[in-house]
């Protein structure tokens, strides 16, 4: 499994109007402009975070995208299974996938099972906030 940019500039942007959300609005060129992103692949994110109610958004002069609700309130997991989709290593785990003849008897199967728990536990248990004190050592993510 590996988490695209589409995924990774989610968080990113997300995370960068957390820490600028008492300035209101914010423009996604100062968002491209801190996170080094292009506005352009930024632009194509944001209809999703916003449809979503990820983020509200403003058009024209002193508009931007501010957060829809506090930093506490986004689960990591839930933003990367936004952008990403399922967060499942192995095909069999998705949703609605059609199930493998092999499954009663597959030694594998638990093991995958168990690692697509442990990853959505570990993401579904960081948030917005908690990245926000990441870089104060006051967070480990262990």
């Amino acid at each position: 499994m590996m988490i695209s940019t589409r995924g990774r500039y989610a968080l990113r942007v997300l995370l960068d109007l957390a820490e600028n959300q008492n300035k209101g609005y914010v423009a996604m060129k100062k968002v491209a402009e801190r996170q080094e992103l292009s506005l352009k692949y930024i632009e194509r994110i944001m209809p999703v975070l916003s449809k979503n109610h990820y983020v509200e958004g403003v058009q024209g002069k002193g508009g931007g995208y501010r957060l829809a609700k506090e930093p506490k309130d986004y689960r990591i997991g839930d933003i990367l299974r936004l952008t990403e989709g399922q967060l499942v290593p192995v095909a069999c785990l998705e949703c609605n996938a059609e199930t493998c003849k092999r499954a009663n008897i597959c030694k594998t199967l638990p093991m995958w099972k168990e690692f697509h728990h442990m990853v959505n536990n570990y993401f579904d248990n960081i948030t917005l906030s908690d990245l926000m004190k990441y870089g104060d050592k006051s967070k480990d993510f262990q």
